[in-house]
């Protein structure tokens, strides 16, 4: 129904929406005609909104191959005229910083909108990346939102800014906005900006012009020096409250001010200097405001970034205010802020004791630690298993052979009982990794384990470079047909997009005999005993030996077909755990000394009958 649409739902529906999903109509709103990007978790579902619900509003909305590509084609839309968005999480910015540093000398003549999700805690992102400063680096305008409502706002106020100022800008927002669901007032649409024109013009767009890079440097520091006029016509910065206590914010943390301030009795003393604008920091909206302040307190997530900034500002202004921020030692440098944190920060630092009466936590039951699973029937899951049995089978003990792992679900095969994967770095390090151990003398076999997206992500080169300088591995394929862990997105290898676009699917098999590896083989990793034949083989060959393993996930099996699932006999089930301690299936649990099978997380792959000595393990009857 159109009406609950989000993109379609006409100005002034209110509607409770995810951060992600604000930021979709956002750019809808825009009139936003290229969406880009690469899926990560927190940003994946900006592209995944648009992808479902805006099917026929004439916007290109594609995932690609890499962030890197994925900005260059929204520069090449934006550098036109159209309108464009690229979005990735946080280390996806550093596969797009090339790009993305050369692009503020160029410009644009359409509004290009960055959204970066950084992942404070960190919930699912291998770094605590702080974007801030790389903001400061690229010399990016950066406006940060605070709720799913300013996610939306925001999005729409930084492509006029873009455009205003003809450079890119950033939306840098964390997992809690992109994540929190709230309620969001629906604004007007603008007609999808589209190709305008494209002119020759070497000075602007070749970087290989010294002389012109210089001048062009000069303009982009002209540009940045107009960022606070323009933001500020937006109302990006705002004031709550009053009195000789400031307090400096901005992104999430706001939100837990705002209820420390309340919680602790200061809404008469305190005034939050709410910053939407991140960088260039706001210093003359600062300056304005902090007038009579006796203390300035600085709450932010993750580094000093504001704190310095500010303190910077001050000293140039001749201000000698206190501030008291993470340097103080009261707040961390790691991990998320919450309401506690922020409360405690804010009563030490003032000296006021809560004012209203909080429930006492009680002490509740010690929850044992739950490592993430690969779920019920992975075929990941049987890939390890046939390495390991492989690693036996030519007499290795597994702590004698390197597993170099790379991002992705396989990742979690570094928990027990699995215990797989020596390394997870970044994405296509694990070839690159495997091969820098055997270039430095290592002398047994080495396993690089690479999924099928990584691969097409950045695992290409990587091999490339293997076979050219004839380096003796194993790499692992791990190909299950879709970009699992971020949400279930299309890969290269697809024939048709999310969006029913027809494309030509790029086969991992031909690529990687393209590139020339000495030898190359494709196992159902289902098909246990010819997987652990094959990759056991290809161990010990000399020469790069690449095996295939090509099941598609289990998830979306289960969503293309009907498998029936296993169940246990209690009666011939002795409880000695074999089948969970082999398999760490987490459909498997016991219950009351016997295994149990959970029907509904059973997806039929039938792993633990191999391990279960009594036949306790069949499949259920229809």
């Amino acid at each position: 129904m159109d009406g609950l649409n989000p993109l379609k739902a006409p100005p002034g529906t209110k509607l409770a929406l995810m951060g992600n999903e604000a930021i979709a109509r956002g750019a809808v709103e825009a009139g936003v005609y290229v969406v880009t990007g690469y899926p990560g978790t927190p940003s994946s579902e900006v592209i995944m909104t648009i992808q479902r619900y805006g099917g026929d509003l004439g916007i290109y909305v594609e995932w690609t191959v890499n962030e890197r590509v994925a900005f260059e084609i929204a520069l090449g839309a934006a550098i036109s005229g159209a309108r464009a968005l690229v979005t990735m999480k946080a280390p996806g910015l550093n596969v797009a910083s090339d790009p993305v540093i050369s692009a503020t000398y160029s410009g644009v003549d359409g509004g290009l909108v960055i959204l970066v999700a950084d992942d404070p805690g960190p919930h699912t992102t291998q770094t605590e990346q702080d974007d801030r400063w790389f903001a400061k680096l690229a010399k990016l305008p950066t406006i940060s939102p605070s709720s799913p409502q300013e996610a939306k706002d925001y999005a729409r106020v930084a492509f006029e800014i873009s455009e205003e100022l003809m450079l890119p800008v950033m939306l840098l927002t964390t997992t809690r906005v992109n994540h929190a669901v709230g309620e969001v007032v629906l604004g007007g649409f603008k007609e999808p900006r589209r190709y305008k024109g494209f002119k020759r013009d070497p000075p602007r767009y070749v970087r290989a012009g010294m002389k012109w890079n210089l001048e062009r440097h000069k303009w982009v520091n002209q540009q940045l020096s107009r960022v606070e006029e323009v933001a500020g016509k937006h109302g990006l910065n705002r004031v709550e409250g009053s009195g000789d206590l400031c307090i400096v914010t901005g992104g999430a943390a706001y939100n837990y001010v705002v209820e420390a301030v309340e919680s602790l009795g200061l809404s008469d003393m305190a005034r939050i200097l709410k910053l939407g604008l991140i960088h260039p920091l706001p210093a003359r909206f600062i300056l304005e405001n902090i007038e009579g302040c006796r203390k300035i307190l600085v709450v932010e997530e993750l580094d000093p970034f504001i704190e310095e900034e500010l303190t910077k500002t001050l000293y140039r202004a001749g201000l000698h205010i206190e501030i008291q921020g993470k340097h103080a030692g009261w707040l961390p440098f790691e991990g998320e802020l919450n309401p506690v944190i922020v409360r405690e920060f804010i009563a030490r630092a003032t000296g006021v004791r809560e004012t209203r009466s909080v429930e006492p936590v009680k002490p509740g039951v010690e929850i044992p630690e739950r490592p993430p699973p690969l779920c019920p029937g992975c075929p990941h899951r049987f890939t390890f298993i046939a390495l390991r049995s492989a690693l036996l089978r030519n007499r290795f003990k597994p702590s004698d052979i390197p597993v170099f792992g790379d991002i992705g679900c396989y990742a979690l095969s570094v928990n027990p009982p699995l215990n797989s994967i020596w390394t997870e770095h970044s994405m296509g390090a694990s070839i690159s990794m495997a091969m820098g151990l055997k270039i430095a003398g290592f002398e047994k076999p080495v396993v690089a384990v690479i999924g099928d997206s990584t691969f097409f992500h950045a695992g290409i080169p990587s091999l490339i470079e293997a076979v050219h300088k004839r380096i003796n591995m194993l790499v692992l394929i791990l190909d299950n047909d879709i970009v699992a862990m971020t949400g279930h997105q299309s890969t290269p290898a697809w024939s048709r997009t999310e969006t029913g676009r027809e494309t030509r699917g790029v086969s991992i098999l031909e690529l990687v005999k393209a590139i020339g590896v000495d030898n190359v083989a494709v196992v159902d990793p289902y098909n246990l005993e010819e997987a652990e034949r094959i990759i056991g083989e290809y161990l010990v060959r000399k020469g790069v030996n690449v095996v295939i393993a090509k099941h598609p996930c289990a998830l979306e099996e289960r969503r293309t077909k009907h498998v029936e699932p296993y169940v246990v006999d209690a009666e011939k089930c002795t409880g000695c755990r074999a089948c969970i301690a082999s398999t760490g299936c987490p459909a498997i649990i016991m219950v009351e000394g016997k295994a149990y099978i959970v029907e509904e997380d059973c997806n039929g792959c039938g792993l633990c009958v191999r391990y279960c000595q009594y036949n306790a393990i069949v499949r259920r009857e229809r």
